[in-house]
């Protein structure tokens, strides 16, 4: 029995552990379940109120998006019926339009009704005239048109004349035309340079320095400079010069010379001032004559007295709209000399009177005298030839001309004096003329833009193509040109260009 509890022994122990763990596993299943169970309704409710929450969003959205198309859909009715209402308007716009057309059409349709109705009234009235008109003349049709066309053969006799007459006085203009052509000759064979000098008044110093030696202690310097030589002499600020001021051109070289070597040579004090203004002097008085001498040698001139020469040489330092006299004077006693020798005047004669013609320029005088008058008494003085005086005094149609030569040394004059380049105009004067050119052009209707060119001799016009025509342009070019020639006053003549032109741009994109 022992052995038989021993043998069970074991048996029941292993049977009784795993009834335990059966009933432990049992226990645990049932807490796994339980744990399960609570798990899926913890899900179900999680599901349910996710399910709830997702049902609420999606109403929003639906709510929203309802609510979006219904404002979108508003906005599309409204552009829509705004859309309506233009087309609606356009269609009264037009309608009425329409309307105005056919009003205009039926008053154009009454006026050409109304206009038939007077031409077929003018008609019976210009028979009605044509008939009053034939009794009372007595003169049928035939008639009439026969007495017209007597009138045009008296017209065209009447045109005929004129053209002879123009040819008649073309043919009197030959004479003319040789006339010019010895003045062409004449100036083609002049070799003279262009003389346009304008008197140098400025003085350059080494140094700024030597403006207080030229004035000197307490100003002494510079007014025995001053009364020795009876110029202005002015210091201003300008670097390193000083600018002398006189009216008589001769003192005011005489000045410029002696200030210049006063200033080379250092020695600046009242006696050295006098010594060198004495010594300057002299030397220009010597240099006058010599320069008058060699003006009478250049041109073959002989038998002048002292007083002639000095008379001469005094134009050297005469200047006139920027030409030198004594070179002018010379080139008009050359051209005198050429058209005496081609018309058959007296030769020495217009040479000498075409260089004595200015020489009152070049006398000292305080009376209230013009170089014309000056220069009749010199002539007279030194005993020139009566037709010398005359061409004197008549160079600028003062008096009557009273030989050929006068009239030579009168047109030498206005060739030597209008050469282009031989005379400088002021650039004040210059640009107003040019101002007066263009605004002529400028004063009548179409005018887009003018421009005086070619230093004034050419007046450039830009029209507008859509105002005036091709034939209005050519009018209104001869009127232009015509209004320059009673307004300006110029040497030689003015060229008046025209421009009309039409400029269509398009652009390929």
């Amino acid at each position: 029995m022992e052995i038989i509890g021993m043998i069970l022994l074991p048996f029941g122990g292993v049977l009784l552990g795993w009834l335990v763990r059966w009933l432990y596993a049992k226990f645990q299943l049932s807490s796994l379940e339980q744990r399960a169970e609570r798990l899926k309704q913890e899900a179900v409710k999680e599901a349910e109120s996710i399910k709830n929450q997702l049902l609420l969003e999606t109403k929003d959205e639906l709510i929203e998006e309802r609510n979006q198309q219904e404002k979108e859909f508003r906005e599309r009715r409204g552009e829509l019926q705004r859309f309506e209402r233009r087309l609606l308007q356009k269609e009264e716009n037009l309608e009425a339009k329409i309307e105005q057309v056919e009003r205009r059409q039926q008053s154009f349709t009454d006026r050409e009704k109304a206009l038939q109705d007077k031409e077929q009234s003018l008609h019976q009235v210009e028979e009605n005239l044509r008939n009053e008109l034939e009794r009372v003349s007595g003169l049928t049709i035939d008639e009439a048109k026969s007495l017209i066309i007597k009138s045009l053969e008296d017209d065209a006799r009447h045109e005929a004349q004129g053209m002879i007459n123009k040819i008649e006085a073309e043919a009197r203009m030959t004479a003319d035309k040789q006339s010019r052509d010895i003045l062409v000759t004449t100036i083609q064979r002049l070799a003279s340079e262009v003389n346009a000098e304008v008197t140098v008044t400025s003085v350059s110093l080494p140094n700024d320095e030597m403006k207080g030696r030229i004035i000197g202690r307490e100003g002494r310097n510079i007014r025995t400079l001053e009364t020795l030589t009876g110029v202005d002499i002015i210091i201003d600020d300008t670097p390193e010069a000083v600018v002398v001021s006189c009216f008589d051109p001769v003192r005011k070289e005489i000045a410029r010379q002696a200030l210049e070597r006063l200033v080379s040579d250092g020695r600046i004090h009242p006696t050295r001032i006098e010594e060198v203004v004495h010594k300057v002097t002299h030397e220009i008085s010597q240099s006058i004559f010599e320069e008058g001498e060699k003006a009478l040698f250049d041109l073959g001139v002989h038998h002048m007295k002292p007083e002639g020469i000095r008379g001469l040489g005094r134009l050297k330092f005469r200047t006139s709209y920027g030409q030198n006299v004594l070179a002018h004077s010379k080139e008009v006693a050359i051209l005198s000399g050429m058209l005496a020798a081609e018309v058959g005047a007296d030769r020495e004669i217009a040479v000498r009177a075409g260089l004595l013609h200015d020489i009152g320029k070049g006398i000292e005088c305080d009376e209230d005298s013009n170089h014309v008058e000056l220069g009749v008494e010199l002539a007279k003085r030194i005993g020139e030839d009566e037709r010398v005086i005359n061409a004197i005094a008549a160079h600028h149609g003062d008096v009557p001309h009273s030989c050929i030569e006068s009239v030579i040394v009168q047109v030498a004059d206005a060739l030597s004096a209008s050469r282009p380049g031989a005379r400088r105009e002021t650039l004040d004067n210059y640009i107003k003329r040019l101002e007066n050119l263009e605004k002529i052009a400028e004063d009548f209707d179409g005018v887009d833009k003018a421009y005086a060119i070619q230093a004034g001799r050419e007046l450039r016009i830009m029209v507008d193509h859509e105002k005036v025509t091709d034939m209005q342009a050519r009018e209104v070019a001869k009127q232009i040109a015509r209004k320059i020639e009673e307004q300006l006053r110029y040497p030689g003549r003015i060229k008046v260009t025209m421009i009309r032109e039409t400029r269509i741009v398009e652009y390929a994109r």
